[in-house]
């Protein structure tokens, strides 16, 4: 592993942010692709992602590294993710972040370590099918620590309430900031799972609520759990800039407003988060529906983000969705119809957010971007792209 060698001035770069997401299931690919999963295999699949990556006009990728509480990368408080070797817990041989850095900064591009914070497993609970070495699993088999960890909806969280949760994943940021030269941290909407009019008040952290003394003193159960959220998110941000200032921090929330701020899911203080600089340095919400969505159209969505953000010190990149690109997605007839058939949908979301004079960009995701079925959008999306912006 390497460490910083010089001070990077990352807002000194007036480029416009371009950038695009390598998921955890682009690892699997990478794992199919080759028989004999190694350094140089590894190096030479990724050196194709980012070659691809610039072709299109990109500057910056966004990878996944802590996708399940497991990393990508030699950590001393995780264990190995099952994308990289196949199995939670296995040493791959090699570290595929020290090779994504490098070969990102080789190739001219910047690169985001992306986590997601609370996220343990997707649809199971059993604790046995986590390695030996998983937080996670040792502090369900611990009887004080037991709580520290959630079953909720058949998946396992961390529980955003408890400080030991915490200093887990801030430790974690800053084993990353230290050891790797990334250019940023990224964070997605994985923050609390989704509750109901019924369980709201009795589900999941509620305990650790009931006990606290926000609840002694009237707060009601979603500005706690806010404040849990904001107090993960600004350790991290002070994390970073006392580790190395030059790494940029940036969340990626639902785009919905309705959704985001919803009694019932997520959790998210947006309007703190922008309100100074001591939570992030930028927002990128997920604006994944067409101009012609009946109810959340990206012109209308977009243009609330703009306002929310108009004298934030937050900058502001809009997520935008390939995935739909080519397929019969929508909320409606036209919203459908647009996806399926308008190649020009993604230029015409760039070329909106660019009249409205956004900070940037980003892509989801990379597997969308190279394959087939958004061929012809992501062709138009390019030219949109190699245009000079503003």
């Amino acid at each position: 592993m390497r460490r910083k060698t010089e001070n990077k001035d990352i807002s000194a770069v007036s480029e416009e942010y371009r950038a695009f997401w390598f998921s955890f299931y682009d690892y699997d690919t990478y794992r199919a692709e080759y028989k004999k999963p190694d350094a140089s295999n590894f190096k030479s699949y990724f050196n194709g992602v980012l070659k691809k990556g610039k072709n299109l006009g990109l500057n910056r990728i966004i990878v996944h590294v802590r996708p399940f509480g497991d990393a990508l990368y030699k950590s001393e408080y995780f264990p190995w993710s099952s994308y990289i070797s196949g199995t939670q817990g296995k040493d791959p041989g090699f570290d595929p972040l020290e090779i994504m850095v490098s070969s990102a900064h080789e190739n001219g591009m910047k690169i985001e370590a992306w986590i997601n914070p609370y996220r343990v497993t997707l649809n199971s609970a059993d604790y046995g099918k986590l390695s030996k070495d998983n937080p996670a699993r040792k502090w369900h088999e611990g009887k004080s620590t037991k709580r520290n960890v959630l079953s909720y909806g058949g998946s396992l969280y961390y529980n955003p309430s408890k400080k030991e949760v915490r200093e887990l994943i801030t430790s974690g940021v800053r084993e990353i900031v230290e050891n790797y030269d990334v250019d940023g941290i990224h964070m997605d909407d994985y923050f609390y799972p989704s509750f109901t009019k019924e369980n709201v008040n009795t589900a999941f952290d509620a305990r650790e609520y009931n006990e606290s003394e926000g609840k002694r003193q009237g707060k009601d159960i979603y500005t706690y759990r806010c404040g849990q959220v904001n107090s993960l998110v600004r350790q991290i941000k002070e994390t970073i800039r006392e580790t190395d200032s030059s790494v940029v921090y940036g969340i990626s929330p639902a785009g919905n407003f309705e959704t985001l701020t919803s009694r019932y899911a997520y959790y998210v203080d947006i309007y703190r988060w922008l309100s100074s600089n001591a939570y992030v340095d930028y927002i990128c919400p997920q604006i994944y529906w067409g101009f012609k969505h009946p109810t959340a159209s990206f012109d209308r969505v977009t243009d609330q983000w703009i306002k929310a953000c108009k004298k934030s010190p937050v900058k502001l990149y809009l997520g935008i969705g390939v995935y739909r690109a080519g397929h019969d997605e929508g909320d409606s007839l036209e919203e459908q119809k647009e996806w399926k058939s308008d190649a020009d949908v993604l230029k015409n979301q760039v070329e909106y957010g660019r009249k409205k004079q956004v900070d940037g960009f980003a892509f989801f995701d990379y597997r969308d971007l190279a394959g087939k079925t958004a061929k012809k959008a992501v062709e138009r999306l390019t030219e949109a792209l190699k245009t000079e912006s503003y």
